[in-house]
């Protein structure tokens, strides 16, 4: 049985991973801590055998009064929480990074392979990176560190692009059908995914993603089907929308390409347990019963 211990507490993944495992409650043990004072400094690591490090902040600033903050809890505490957990035995540190320490190291075609050199655009990416840095050399046969570089994660509960983009695709008649492709991964992949880092005591870097890359048009369209909505593509504004995703981060960020090489995102033992048409249709069922459920509870 593995004994595993979240930091951060009432992370997405992290709640999202509790219920994933509760299907395998016979092998897992889970536990949280929140590391939001120095009480965590106390805590008893010895009895875990892996530890997920979610602990950080999540959102993107660009607020410099905000920078000092940033590198104080994503790098530091980190690094602070990995040396801690080296010193008193546990096995397998885990950290969640993320892609956008790629941020500005991708060229026009937005495709990440495993020549790319991380570059991150802003400080944000940066702590991510430097937090990588700093807990990679501590790694040994004895503690193993292993580093997720998720492209954006969605599903039920989600915050981010995604709720935006599922919004518009129930509200609005008329989209743009611009070719473009996304990496992304639901959270139940990631989930299985997490469960099997863990279950094999993995080292090293690991981007997992969903089999199929998304074009946004086409996650757009699913979105509406689920929910009976007509909607419209029209390539009419594609030349000036191509033009401000090179200019403006927000239609980058929407119809721009960020992918990761396919071949970076295999592991020896099958994680996506969902396709791509099958998480929208969990991810917009559940949101569905979840409204209906507010207005009546």
């Amino acid at each position: 049985m593995k004994k595993l211990l979240i930091t951060g507490s009432n992370s997405y993944i992290g709640n999202s991973l509790i219920e994933w495992l509760k299907q395998y409650s016979s092998e897992y043990i889970v536990e949280t801590i929140s590391l939001r004072d120095d009480s965590w400094k106390n805590a008893d690591f010895s009895k875990y055998d892996a530890i997920l490090h979610l602990a950080g902040i999540a959102h993107v600033s660009s607020d410099p009064k905000q920078e000092e903050l940033y590198y104080k809890v994503n790098r530091d505490l980190t690094i602070e929480t990995a040396k801690k957990a080296k010193r008193e035995g546990v096995r397998q540190f885990i950290f969640m990074s993320s892609i956008i320490v790629y941020r500005n190291s991708v060229l026009n075609d937005g495709v990440i392979d495993s020549e790319t050199i991380p570059q991150p655009k802003d400080f944000y990416g940066e702590s991510k990176l430097q937090a990588e840095q700093g807990i990679i050399p501590l790694g040994n046969d004895r503690f193993k560190v292993a580093v997720i570089r998720p492209p954006m994660i969605y599903g039920k509960g989600s915050k981010g692009n995604y709720p935006k983009l599922s919004k518009i695709a129930k509200l609005f008649p008329l989209f743009p059908d611009i070719e473009n492709k996304r990496s992304m991964l639901h959270i139940d992949n990631l989930c299985e995914f997490l469960r099997l880092i863990i279950l094999n005591e993995e080292n090293g870097f690991f981007f997992p993603q969903n089999k199929e890359y998304t074009k946004t048009s086409e996650m757009v369209k699913n979105i509406s089907e689920v929910h009976k909505k007509k909607i419209k593509f029209t390539k009419l504004f594609n030349p000036l929308f191509k033009m401000l995703v090179h200019r403006l981060e927000i239609f980058n960020k929407v119809f721009g390409t960020l992918i990761y090489d396919k071949r970076m995102s295999e592991y020896k033992y099958e994680y996506r347990v969902k396709n791509f048409k099958e998480t929208i249709m969990a991810t917009e069922m559940e949101s569905n019963e979840n409204e209906k459920n507010s207005y009546t509870s």
